[in-house]
């Protein structure tokens, strides 16, 4: 059974950082393409930053150049570094594993202006 434990949210000003983990068991993140969606209130669910088994990795337009994502092998854990955050970053932010299409609980980021 694949779980998925986010962390690392919380609040922060407009123009920092915060890293988001995501701890998985169930799954071999190395070999499994894992990505971040994020769901704003009242919004629906959208597509992040995606890291496959190769390493390579896909951004959303609006991230892009400020997030990335990342992976630790031996913590079996992926990364979400959010640089320059903006207040419209806010959201729960969730993680995802692709082939198994399981998702973590989510872990809210709120960027006040």
């Amino acid at each position: 059974q694949v779980q998925l434990v986010e962390s690392g949210g919380g609040l922060v000003q407009a123009g920092g950082s915060l890293r988001l983990s995501c701890a998985a068991s169930g799954i071999i993140v190395r070999l499994n393409s894992m990505g971040w969606f994020r769901q704003a209130p009242e919004k629906q669910r959208e597509f992040v930053a995606l890291i496959g088994a190769s390493s390579s990795t896909d951004y959303a337009d609006s991230v892009k150049d400020r997030f990335t994502i990342s992976r630790d092998n031996v913590k079996n854990t992926v990364y979400l570094d959010m640089n320059n955050l903006k207040p419209e970053d806010t959201a729960v932010y969730y993680c995802r594993a692709y082939a198994e299409n399981s998702w973590g609980q989510g872990t809210r980021v709120t960027v006040s202006s």
